[in-house]
């Protein structure tokens, strides 16, 4: 008799509650745990907002929503004005300009400091070194009597509640074989759900699917460690070309649901498609991406992806 595999699962957001169906799926005995007496996450619903102390602010319905939907939109407020040619040419400026990043990077520009420089309001200065009330720079110039310091310096990806032996962050770069199993482990009983920024609501669900709960299964075999590695090394030299070190955690949506899928033969076969089913494949190859395209084929197919992909 095989034993069925029990699988603990930490939090109950979205991220939780997909891995619970996931292994309910695949006939595994799910145990979730949080802290808290509601589930949803992010997604919890609550009638305001308690973590914001600007609550006022926040937790107020859109005027003129619930009464009037057309009072919601403000296009045609503009479409006068915008009608003069004058209006509509294209200005550029000495703004601060760059190319390339619409869909690879999180562009953060500010135009003001440049003038504050100019004018002497901003000073730049070499490296610092600070006492209990001053802090002195490398040019030989100190401040004196500093109340408060800001770091502007960002943030690291790091795990201190995991042992170094589990999971080390390299770089500020994740170590996770398709961003969900650790390298460093004898068996993978671990997998970080919805680590990696894809972008896509279908990625908790998608990468519990699809990897984690088949490798708990059984029914998928990770490769060897250095094979992992090598993925890794590849994909995250191209992370670090398109979002830069800051981003290493963002990927791209629709290019992580095609790997996922490539990686348990779930990914729709689009030649085949267009032999077996050319209405099908038209919708596939040149439609938008939707996640029932991972439930045509392959482990979990569903026998009414078609029918919601033709009607979407």
């Amino acid at each position: 008799v095989t034993m069925v595999k029990r699988v603990a699962i930490v939090a109950a957001g979205v991220s939780g509650l997909a891995s619970i169906w996931c292994c309910l799926e695949e006939k595994l005995e799910p145990t979730c745990f949080q802290r808290s007496n509601d589930v949803g996450g992010l997604w919890q619903f609550l009638i305001g907002v308690t973590s914001n102390p600007q609550k006022k602010a926040m937790n107020m319905v859109y005027p003129g929503i619930c009464e009037s939907t057309s009072a919601a939109r403000s296009e045609h407020l503009f479409e006068e004005a915008l009608d003069d040619r004058s209006i509509r040419c294209k200005v550029r400026l000495w703004v601060i300009h760059k190319r390339g990043i619409t869909l690879r990077k999180e562009p953060v520009f500010n135009d003001e400091p440049p003038s504050h420089m100019l004018c002497g309001t901003v000073s730049i200065k070499p490296s610092v070194k600070f006492t209990e009330t001053s802090a002195m720079f490398e040019d030989g110039t100190m401040f004196e009597a500093i109340d408060v310091v800001t770091f502007a310096t960002g943030y690291g990806y790091a795990y201190p509640f995991l042992d170094d032996s589990i999971i080390k962050s390299r770089n500020n770069e994740v170590t996770l074989f398709k961003g969900i199993f650790p390298l460093l482990m004898e068996k993978p009983t671990l997998a970080m759900i919805d680590l990696a920024r894809s972008l896509g609501l279908p990625s908790p669900q998608l990468t519990c699917r699809p990897t984690a709960v088949k490798v708990f299964a059984n029914s998928c075999t990770l490769p060897t460690t250095n094979e992992m590695m090598d993925d890794i090394d590849e994909k995250m030299g191209r992370k670090l070309k398109w979002f830069g070190q800051r981003q290493t955690l963002q990927t791209d949506y629709i290019t992580y649901m095609d790997e996922l899928g490539s990686f348990i033969r779930a990914k729709p076969n689009i030649p085949w498609l267009f032999l077996t089913d050319s209405q099908l494949a038209l919708e596939v190859h040149f439609h938008p991406c939707s996640p029932y395209q991972l439930r045509l084929m392959g482990p979990g197919k569903w026998d009414g992806a078609r029918n919601a992909i033709l009607t979407q």
